[in-house]
């Protein structure tokens, strides 16, 4: 199959960072741009996902404040109810 070169442009800061992440997934550039074009003409769409399952800072949090009252039950708020929650929630101040 002949091969041709692509030339393209892009920041240098999102370069290294896609350099980093496909090198973590175990891949080069021209690999990971290939799947990419492959996928995007086989799907005529761009549906193409590789990720790590890093979380991001809002997850972390989460996952923490879940930690934390598994450790404490009796850190946070119970309801006995749905509507109760909703109750509460409805009497917050909105800051």
């Amino acid at each position: 199959m002949a091969t041709t070169n692509v030339t393209m442009r892009m920041d240098v800061s999102l370069k290294n960072q896609l350099q980093e992440l496909v090198s973590d997934l175990g891949l080069d550039m021209t690999t990971f741009f290939t799947m990419a074009a492959k996928q995007a003409v086989r799907e005529q769409a761009i549906p193409f996902k590789a990720a790590l399952n890093t979380p991001n800072q809002d997850t972390i949090e989460a996952m923490a404040e879940v930690e934390y009252m598994r450790q404490h039950p009796n850190a946070g708020k119970t309801y006995n109810s749905f509507s109760e929650l909703l109750s509460d929630l409805d009497g917050e101040d909105d800051d």
